[in-house]
């Protein structure tokens, strides 16, 4: 459903003394073998116990002076604040009193913040693990969620690498979230509390799979309060790692409004073999089906799911068949995701369990793997897919013109790859529509797709309001019906929208994605142009996107900060080159404002283009891989 800002559960440091770790709550009463419960009345606004600390469990590398002290960045109050010495290299540090999962941590910033900085982690207090970078810093309030990391120590710091002022760095609040993982029990318990959990596709940082094992839930099960969101489709699921082979005889899931109609409760040894233990009877799927509402009006359900025999498994997933419906209005409905506030699992077993480590960068040099200079008579179909309006794709962003496989729209001369508009009003018939331009779109789907390494093309590019040339890279899965777009990734690497003196960047993904992008504009120094020759890369690692123009680096975005701060990193599968030549649609008209004689597209560039010569010229292509 729509994102919303997750509540505060645990670990909230107030200057208080130290209290326990979570308290354990009963499991709700048990019902007949099989039964699905929808019991939400019940329920108690629960949460972890929160870990508070005292002035003596905060330390800094020091003060401005005594009215800015560390103790002050933890006491629950907004307009206090501890404000360090006038060096780089400063800190503050809190001490837990226990060790903890730590799912996130919120930085509130005075005037006076971090531009470089690093949060670490550590069991002792001397051996520092880091779970967050920030390289530019803007101040402000600062969320840095820790999935999918594994994040669990007694201390954790700020330490500072670079102000953003000549003053120190200065916090209101420095708030740390998580819990103490489940141990192993001998006796019925919720062994999934603050275990490691996954999904296969989550909405964004603030609804990561993190949120079903945290301890919390709203009474009302709609309140806003930390959740798990797929993004909206129906294959979907969630999973908990009780770190050991376990007995398993209850089910506890606390759905928000967006529950699952029908759904299937799976256990597994090795987190790819899965069997069904449970699944709702034909009567309580159609009266979920039933159950429609607005968005406004709906409320979640507290499924207490009896297994008819105890199960044995590691690993326990919710399986998503089938989403609930909403009025959109009535009499119209909709569907969105699937949305958990809490996945509980109770029975016997279980160990301390820990998310994997995450990809390092790749060893070795990089060679040329792909690599096409356009010098032969015609374009090398063993290499290139010729991409048509109404055959491989349909009409997109509201874009002008048809593509079609034609030599006037896409050639090869002097060698360089020609991608050129055309214009006839009402010639162009394709995929049920009429179009008044045609123009060229190729790529290497098929024929070429890979995962990292570094993509560069030389072009030059036609300049006026609303032509839109575009190098970039799209996930190899986007027609897969089960994933698509924005969860498939894509790299915008070149971008021009018709502007002589700026190009831009751009990362899509589900949380990141249209206008929400994780991107930049770069302009060209020294009065260069689009229209002249520029090399345009990305460098994809495991690790993060470098992009570059002309070898100058313009953007870079690591993995750890994406996750941290925006949603799920999906680009640790194949994707495919592609290059196009677009008329208009919503990038050039959310700039130029241009409503008619097409939406992005005025007449003084009809008119250009109807005179012949606006094309996109691309030198040479050539992606290069480590192995």
């Amino acid at each position: 459903m729509s994102s919303r800002t997750p509540h505060l559960l645990t670990a909230l440091t107030t200057a208080a003394v130290l209290t326990a770790g979570p308290a354990f709550a009963a499991p709700a009463p048990d019902p007949a073998p099989g039964q699905l419960a929808a019991a939400a009345a019940w329920d108690t606004d629960r949460a972890a116990a929160a870990y508070a600390a005292n002035p003596a469990a905060v330390t800094a590398s020091g003060s401005e002076n005594a009215g800015v002290a560390p103790g002050l960045a933890f006491d629950g109050n907004g307009a206090t604040r501890w404000s360090s010495d006038f060096a780089d290299n400063a800190w503050i540090r809190l001490d837990l009193g226990s060790t903890i999962r730590v799912d996130r941590v919120v930085l509130d910033w005075e005037a006076a913040y971090g531009k470089r900085y690093v949060l670490e982690v550590s069991k002792n207090g001397t051996d520092w693990t880091p779970f967050y970078t920030e390289t530019d810093g803007t101040g402000g309030s600062v969320t840095a969620h820790t999935y999918p990391q594994e994040v669990t120590g007694r201390y954790v710091r700020m330490r500072g690498v670079e102000r953003a002022t000549p003053w120190g760095y200065s916090l209101y609040s420095f708030k740390v979230y998580g819990g103490e993982p489940a141990p192993a029990s001998a006796t019925r318990t919720n062994l999934a509390l603050n275990h490691p959990a996954y999904s296969n596709l989550y909405q964004h940082a603030g609804n990561s799979p993190a949120f079903v094992t945290d301890g919390g839930r709203p009474a009302d099960l709609k309140a806003d309060q930390s959740r798990w969101a797929s993004d909206w489709n129906a294959d979907r699921w969630v999973s908990v790692d009780l770190g050991a082979r376990s007995t398993i005889d209850t089910v506890d899931l606390y759905w928000e409004a967006a529950y699952a109609v029908d759904y299937e409760l799976q256990v597994s040894d090795d987190n790819r073999t899965w069997r069904t233990v449970y699944r709702p009877s034909a009567a309580d799927v159609a009266a979920r089906r039933a159950n429609v509402k607005s968005p406004g009006e709906a409320v979640g359900l507290h499924d207490s799911v009896r297994l008819p025999q105890p199960a044995t498994g590691r690993y326990v997933r919710m399986l998503g068949k089938e989403r609930r419906s909403f009025y959109n209005p009535a009499p119209a409905t909709a569907q969105f995701g699937y949305s958990l506030y809490e996945f509980e699992v109770w029975g016997t077993g279980g160990s301390a369990a820990a998310y994997p480590a995450l990809p390092a960068e790749q060893p070795g040099t990089y060679r040329t793997t792909f690599f096409d200079d356009f010098t032969t008579a015609s374009l090398d179909r063993a290499k290139w897919r010729v991409v048509r309006t109404g055959t491989e794709m349909g009409p997109v962003n509201g874009e002008s013109q048809a593509y079609v496989d034609s030599p006037d729209n896409i050639r090869q001369e002097n060698g360089s790859l020609v991608l050129e508009a055309k214009h006839c009003k009402g010639c162009t018939k394709a995929g049920g529509g009429t179009y008044d331009f045609t123009s060229g779109r190729i790529d290497t789907n098929t024929k070429f797709d890979f995962t990292y390494g570094r993509v560069s093309a030389r072009m030059k590019l036609p300049v006026g309001d609303g032509f839109w040339p575009a190098f970039w890279l799209l996930g190899s899965d986007v027609d897969d019906p089960t994933v698509s777009w924005p969860a498939s990734g894509e790299t915008d690497i070149m971008e021009n929208i018709g502007y002589g003196d700026w190009t831009s960047t751009a990362l899509h993904g589900p949380g990141y994605s249209a206008d929400g992008n994780i991107g930049a504009r770069q302009t060209y120094p020294n009065g260069g142009r689009a229209d002249q020759w520029h090399t345009y890369a990305v460098e994809w690692t495991p690790t993060g996107m470098r992009f570059y123009v002309d070898d100058r680096l313009v953007q870079e975005t690591t993995r750890n900060k994406l996750e941290s701060t925006r949603g799920q990193w999906v680009f640790d599968h194949n994707q495919y080159v592609i290059l196009n030549l677009a008329l208009g649609g919503a990038y050039p008209a959310g700039w130029n404002k241009v409503t008619t004689p097409y939406w992005g597209l005025p007449q003084s560039s009809v008119d250009r283009v109807a005179a012949g010569g606006v094309r996109a010229e691309v030198d040479w292509v050539r992606v290069e891989q480590k192995g």
